[in-house]
């Protein structure tokens, strides 16, 4: 997973897979369809929807690799439930679950 370390503007750091979802229109859609379903700032265990870009999962300081997973594939349900739209993984997740 690509990370980066960012400030979240409350002066602590984060770390953040960047453009976890796609879909066949583009991220900025992906983004709308996340927000809309009702998972910004949603969490599982130390994950986060970012509360700023909702295409962003966030490792809060004690996300585990199962976090981001369970978080992502939570988040792909809700939308698929309330959009009808079916996001793809835009990053490349290695290895075995937890």
């Amino acid at each position: 997973m690509r990370s980066i370390r960012a400030t979240n503007g409350l002066g602590y750091r984060l770390i953040c897979a960047l453009s976890v979802y796609s879909s066949a229109q583009n991220r900025a859609f992906s983004s709308a369809l996340v927000d809309a379903a009702g998972c910004r700032g949603l969490t599982v265990g130390g994950a986060q929807v970012s509360e700023k870009h909702t295409n962003f999962l966030i490792n809060t300081g004690t996300a585990t690799s199962a976090d981001i997973e369970a978080l992502g594939e939570e988040v792909r349900a809700r939308v698929k439930a309330h959009s009808g739209v079916e996001l793809e993984w835009e990053i490349q997740r290695v290895g075995k679950a937890a």
